[in-house]
């Protein structure tokens, strides 16, 4: 798939997430994982990042990620565009990036390097050597230690042509405003707060055209009608299924650290998919907790 068709698709509707399903040994299942992103492809999802980060890239050995992503290309059957997380220290980034693309992925999202802050120079240096090394398209995300300018991100646009997504994690609407208004067309601009259904109006003003969406994972028909009302101007339908859905959800999700990843989970688990547990430093959530989550579930199956 070439920039210019990966750009449009990126652009062209929802996307989403998978989680990363272990068995009981704690090793990627993949027979479960291609089970659900065959159940996933049939929805309207434009795009699926695998290993990403709601896919436990954080947790995952660098050496398991062509593996998912294999898989995902496998299951999905052309049907949906796959893109690969990718991330860490630029060496380590490179590695994965171009594993990745042998695995057949169709672009990377190149998520915040590890640990430190860095100045705007170095983070040049870093999306510029990544994207220089493969063939494929990149996406780049804001969040956390890894805050593009506007100014850096216009400068990699000049040397690196396969550089064709933005997402933000960061909340910074002043920020991403800037940087759609700099660049207009040059990119697609995706929202990425955790739960971005809660935050997609606000981007949609800022000029992004899509989001991704966790909970698609387990309520898809939900998740695409409301990226569907979101996209038709019909507020009243966004209003009722935020506070039907999303505000409860958000609140469950609330309850601890890391359960933005580990609820998703659990609706995966809860929806009939062996997912298994989330790898630590993760931690799932309580059977009270999945007993919540399973009513919600029940009430907005479609």
């Amino acid at each position: 798939m070439d920039f210019a068709a990966l750009k449009q698709n990126l652009g062209a509707g929802l996307l989403s997430f998978p989680v990363t399903h272990f068995g009981r040994d704690g090793r990627f299942n993949a027979e479960s994982y291609r089970r659900h992103i065959d159940w996933l492809s049939g929805f309207e999802a434009a795009t699926l990042f695998a290993a990403g980060g709601t896919g436990e890239f954080f947790s995952l050995h660098p050496g398991e990620v062509p593996a998912i992503v294999s898989a995902a290309k496998e299951a999905a059957a052309g049907r949906t565009t796959i893109v690969s997380g990718c991330g860490y220290g630029t060496e380590l980034a490179i590695d994965i990036a171009r594993a990745a693309e042998k695995a057949g992925a169709d672009g990377i999202l190149l998520l915040p390097h590890y640990l430190i802050d860095a100045p705007q120079e170095g983070l040049y240096d870093h999306v510029r050597r990544v994207c220089q090394s493969i063939g494929i398209g990149v996406m780049v995300y804001n969040r956390d230690n890894s805050i593009i300018t506007a100014d850096t991100l216009a400068r990699l646009c000049e040397v690196c042509p396969n550089l064709i997504g933005f997402k933000d994690g960061s909340g910074d609407i002043g920020l991403v405003r800037q940087i759609t208004a700099t660049l207009g067309d040059r990119l697609t601009y995706l929202g990425g707060m955790p739960t971005a259904e809660l935050f997609a109006e606000a981007y949609l003003a800022a000029g992004f055209t899509t989001y991704s969406s966790a909970v698609f994972n387990f309520v898809p028909g939900l998740a695409v009608e409301f990226y569907n009302s979101l996209r038709a101007g019909e507020r009243s339908n966004c209003e009722r299924i935020l506070k039907d859905f999303f505000y409860p959800f958000m609140a469950l999700r609330s309850r601890r650290k890391g359960y933005a990843v580990a609820a998703v989970k659990a609706g995966v688990r809860l929806q009939g998919f062996d997912a298994g547990p989330v790898r630590s430093p993760l931690s799932d959530l309580t059977s009270e907790e999945e007993a919540v989550l399973l009513k919600l579930v029940d009430q907005h199956k479609k």
